[in-house]
Formats: C-alpha cells, structure tokens, sequence
C-alpha cells in the first residue's frame, strides 16, 4: 500500500535529492557553504563551553591582570 507522499512524487528528501543534486555545482556549493556554517557553530559552541568551564581562571578575570590601561 502506497502512501500519499510517495503517489505525489516523493517525500522532503527526495525533493531536496532533486533540489540539490541536479547540477554539481549547486551541490558544490551547498557542500562548501554547509562546511563554512558548521565550522562556525562548532567554534562557536567550543568557545562558550571553554570559557563556561574556565570561568575565573582566565587572565581577564585575574584583578589587575586583565584590565588594559587605557591609552592617552
């Protein structure tokens, strides 16, 4: 027994399979730009968690330490 996403020409993968794979270079580029954002949200997330993790051990955090002079 079929179902009616299947009767209706596939379901949300197969229209983002169409979507993407149509032409190589609009998968190149999904590939790249996908890479580029992930990289940056693991970045980010790493650097939150390290800075959760390490809160009053870091030199900015150190009285006199971490307060830059100001420059006149």
């Amino acid at each position: 027994m079929e179902t009616a996403s299947r009767r209706r020409g596939g379901g949300v993968f197969e229209a983002l399979y169409k979507v993407l794979m149509r032409r190589n270079s609009v998968y190149v580029t999904f590939v790249i730009a996908g890479a580029f954002v992930g990289e940056r949200a693991v970045d980010y997330g790493v650097h939150k968690l390290w800075e959760h993790n390490n809160v009053g051990k870091r030199y900015e955090d150190i009285p006199g330490l971490g307060q830059r002079q100001s420059e006149e």
